[in-house]
């Protein structure tokens, strides 16, 4: 684990960093990599307060609380950040669960299906929303998996389809001709 410490108005001591490494063992045991941890102290007339941010596997996590105690206060965070990692940690094996279950569904298609050709096999079902093509854009960007966004233009009243192109930063938008 690697710890590094910032002191503002506190002096950052071995004893705080001992105590930060012991707690954060909480935090380790749900990672297989080493993690790089970030303590900042600071106080502000009788309140310690204590920040914690940690980064693994691409995802932020952070933490800030204040107590008269900075024991007290770091223990908050840690708290807080083993919260924010067994939520994020769980929503990630869900979906990995649920894409695994999505593959062996498309395979079992595969094979089912392996005679029929030219054939609609799949039908999906989604809401026609109005709203402005860039809000659109806004929320297909929310939605990393989806490649595409079917809604009502606001402006035209027509349907129109928003996509992402192949450079993965632009998109392209359909419009009917009338």
């Amino acid at each position: 684990m690697n710890i590094k410490i910032t002191g503002r108005d506190i002096k950052a001591t071995e004893a705080i960093k001992d105590y930060l490494e012991r707690k954060m063992d909480r935090v380790q045991k749900y990672f297989d990599d080493d993690v790089d941890v970030s303590l900042t102290i600071k106080a502000e007339g009788n309140k310690q307060i204590a920040e914690i941010g940690t980064q693994v596997k691409g995802s932020m996590f952070r933490a800030v609380t204040e107590d008269r105690d900075l024991y007290a206060s770091i223990d908050k965070d840690i708290d807080i950040l083993e919260g924010q990692i067994r939520k994020w940690k769980t929503k990630r094996d869900r979906l990995n669960k649920e894409d695994s279950i999505k593959m062996q569904n498309v395979l079992n298609n595969v094979d089912n299906h392996s005679q029929v050709e030219n054939e609609i096999i799949k039908t999906l079902y989604y809401e026609l929303k109005p709203m402005h093509p860039d809000d659109a854009k806004l929320k297909l960007q929310e939605k990393s998996q989806n490649q595409f966004l079917t809604f009502i233009n606001v402006e035209t009243n027509k349907v129109n389809v928003i996509y992402k192109l192949k450079d993965g930063i632009n998109y392209g938008l359909v419009e009917p001709e009338n």
